[in-house]
């Protein structure tokens, strides 16, 4: 609601003044006027006060300028031997987009002075029948689909379950310890906001329906019911949903109409506003058995996980998975940046390859430890490999033999290949806010060879690092689509990787499966992978990672603090099993 704009005391004795000792011919404008301003400025009193009846014009120039705000304009459109016509404009709802504008008629009397005869018509249509109120009408609620066209997300009821200071709370705690609340927990948030009651728990029908007698009948316990958008498989929570609802609001904003009624006796009557508008259901690309699989795939891991999946060949966003302990840190599969470790030597690969010099049977050294710029790399539990081919380097994860490689690279070798494979690209997605990661030139040859094992400065989400493997995959970032027919935009274009090259890099993930690091899942028929440990903070921590490609599925696999990539490589084992 606006702030009522007050006229000034001094301003309305000025205005009183002449309208009440003059009787010139002029005096039902000037007294038109001066109503007007005083509507114009939201000042009840003002505005009573220039009427014949204040003891009536007050009390309903209050509750209308309490409902509706005060009137951004209100001006004499024209006057005759005593009477006026006003025209009157309001605006409501966001950004007072909604415009309220009509004229009215009133008659001025000179009754010791002149006034405005009172009729609350004269002040706006239907004021007359009781008081106005305003809100918005929406249109019927679209549903959000998924790639079946199956309701993945609809409008359902829930109910706020409201709990004042005097309440048993012993007894509410009880009621609803199955949905986690606490006595506690109730205490620590009444005591929170003194004296006023607050929301326990939202719950659905479903739920609700077991205690809502028993909460019904407990003092100091309400029940609030409203709609909300909401999965219809109440474990399908995070970011796959958080931004669809989002673009579902935006849409039936957009599409709603608004109406002015009169509150009347009989009920409520309506006296101005549009229609809205009809939405149309919102078709995703969510593969919901992917999707499944995904989040199942990742219920068994206590440490924050996500998995990210798309279709390389059209950029469509088939699943986005996170356990609860993700969900409770945020969206870390769209926005969360980490290190993203091995899994960038398919960056490293790339630039190497375009570089020249090399291809994947070129013998380059694997030793254990090797110090590079003052940079001291060993590989994991510093296994040595020797003199071995470059496709064997990468499917064991030679740490030696990509720092070694990295550091011959011009200094924004690595940050024009990850840009070919769509990391470090912004995209603007309907429905989506992500992050795909940061791949900053390296400033010298020492953070070139942090850089070139995925460590350093440079900086992954795990929706970035499944943008990387559906780029190997195509050949090129396609750009992401989470509603069908209205994929993201690039903030820049990236050449595509040369096919030469990108064949190579394939060949060596797909080692990698069969005869490196992942080997556990070398019976998924065709499967190209790789693997990653990132470390952080020190050497004790480290973040797991894989990515895969399946056909025309990409993804990305992230487990925070796993230690190794380990978890990761299960998590992925199980989702792309269950799918079969």
């Amino acid at each position: 609601m606006r702030i009522h704009r007050k006229t000034p005391v001094l301003l309305l004795a000025l205005i009183l003044l002449p309208v009440a000792c003059s009787t010139g011919p002029d005096q039902p404008r000037t007294v038109a006027e001066a109503f007007a301003a005083a509507l114009t400025s939201g000042d009840a009193a003002a505005a009573a006060a220039l009427t014949d009846a204040p003891e009536q014009a007050g009390p309903t120039l209050t509750t209308l300028f309490d409902n509706l705000g005060a009137n951004d304009t209100v001006r004499v459109a024209g006057t005759g031997a005593d009477t006026f016509t006003l025209e009157s404009t309001w605006r409501f709802g966001p950004a007072g987009r909604n415009e309220w504008i009509y004229t009215s008629t009133g008659t001025a009397v000179d009754n010791d002075g002149w006034k405005i005869r009172w009729n609350p018509t004269t002040v706006a249509p239907g004021l007359d029948l009781g008081p106005l109120g305003y809100s918005p009408v929406y249109p019927e609620p679209a549903r959000v689909l998924d790639a079946t066209g199956g309701a993945l997300m609809t409008e359902q009821t829930v109910t706020l379950v409201r709990v004042a200071p005097d309440a048993e709370l012993p007894a509410v705690a009880a009621l609803l310890a199955p949905h986690g609340i606490t006595e506690a927990g109730l205490r620590a948030d009444l005591a929170a906001t003194p004296g006023e009651p607050v929301t326990a728990v939202v719950l659905r029908e479903t739920d609700l329906a077991p205690v809502r007698e028993p909460l019904t009948a407990m003092p100091g316990v309400s029940l609030a019911p409203q709609t909300r958008l909401l999965a219809v498989d109440k474990s399908l929570i995070g970011p796959t949903t958080a931004g669809l609802a989002e673009l579902w609001q935006q849409e039936a904003d957009a599409a709603a109409g608004w109406a002015v009624r009169a509150h009347t006796p009989a009920g409520t009557q309506r006296i101005a506003g549009p229609d809205p508008v009809p939405t149309t259901d919102i078709a995703t690309t969510v593969d919901i058995d992917l999707q499944n699989a995904a989040e199942a795939a990742l219920s068994p891991l206590t440490e924050p996980a996500a998995i990210v999946a798309l279709r390389p060949s059209t950029g469509a966003v088939l699943a986005l998975a996170q356990n609860a302990p993700a969900d409770a840190q945020g969206p870390i599969a769209l926005t969360g940046l980490y290190p993203p470790g091995s899994t960038f030597k398919t960056v490293t690969v790339s630039a190497a390859l375009q570089a020249g010099g090399l291809d994947v049977d070129t013998v380059l050294p694997c030793p254990g430890r090797a110090t590079i710029e003052g940079r001291t790399i060993p590989n994991d539990d510093s296994f040595d490999l020797g003199q071995v081919p470059l496709h064997t380097a990468f499917a064991r994860s030679c740490n030696t033999t990509m720092a070694a490689l990295g550091v011959r690279l011009p200094a924004d070798g690595l940050t024009a290949a990850a840009e070919q494979l769509g990391l470090g690209v912004d995209y603007v997605t309907p429905g989506l806010t992500t992050v795909t990661g940061k791949v900053p030139p390296a400033r010298n040859p020492a953070e070139r060879v942090e850089a070139s094992i995925g460590q350093g400065t440079v900086t992954a989400s795990p929706f970035g690092m499944a943008v990387v493997a559906a780029a190997l995959a195509h050949g090129s970032a396609q750009p992401p689509v989470l509603v069908r027919g209205r994929p993201g935009t690039a903030d820049r274009q990236a050449a595509p990787v040369p096919e030469q090259v990108r064949a190579q890099i394939a060949t060596m993930m797909r080692e990698t499966v069969t005869a490196g690091t992942a080997t556990e899942l070398r019976d998924i028929d065709g499967l190209l992978g790789k693997t990653g440990t990132a470390e952080y903070l020190d050497d004790k921590h480290a973040h797991g990672w894989f990515v895969g490609i399946d056909g025309d599925l990409a993804f990305a696999v992230f487990v925070a603090d796993a230690g190794s990539s380990g978890p990761a490589v299960a998590a992925a084992g199980r989702m792309l099993r269950a799918k079969r």
